[in-house]
């Protein structure tokens, strides 16, 4: 169990360790090495996710590790209060971003083994706090080039803990 502590409130998740050991233990290593400390959700978009954890408030990009396989094949869906990993248009391409997923969005789960379909990593389940992520999304946005979606207020992650 986590908790997510943000400038909102916190939120709670439970991780799939056994259905996306690599993904969580990804996660967990940026976790422990306090990586997420003072990072932002840098992009929100209501009715669809809220996206973080991998600039700072300035928008500079944190160095990250290697990039881990894909496993969006593992059968979880991409359902509302899911948490997700942000990736490029390369398969494993994902770092330190995540999302939470604010509606069902089954359509970003594993379809096939193509660039195209190949879907995005669930890897946790928010347990406490939905009130928290919504709240979040409601955050008016705007545009900060070269990216779209930037909540016009610091939605700051001051630190994500083990329970």
């Amino acid at each position: 169990m986590l908790t997510i502590k943000t400038n909102f409130g916190d939120i709670k998740v439970q991780l799939f360790e056994k259905e996306a050991p690599i993904t969580t233990r990804n996660f967990l290593d940026y976790v422990r090495s306090g990586f997420y400390k003072g990072t932002i959700f840098h992009r929100v978009i209501p009715g669809f996710m809220i996206q973080g954890g991998g600039m700072d408030k300035a928008f500079n990009e944190k160095p990250n590790n290697a990039p881990i396989r894909n496993e969006a094949a593992n059968g979880l869906s991409n359902e509302r209060g899911t948490l997700a990993m942000a990736r490029t248009s390369v398969v494993d391409s994902a770092t330190s971003q995540f999302f939470i997923n604010l509606v069902d969005n089954d359509f970003l789960d594993f379809k096939a083994p193509t660039p195209q379909h190949y879907g995005y990593c669930v890897f946790g389940k928010v347990t406490e706090g939905m009130e928290v992520v919504d709240a979040i999304a409601q955050v008016p946005t705007g545009s900060r080039y070269p990216h779209q979606d930037v909540p016009e207020q610091d939605v700051v992650i001051l630190d994500i803990v083990e329970e």
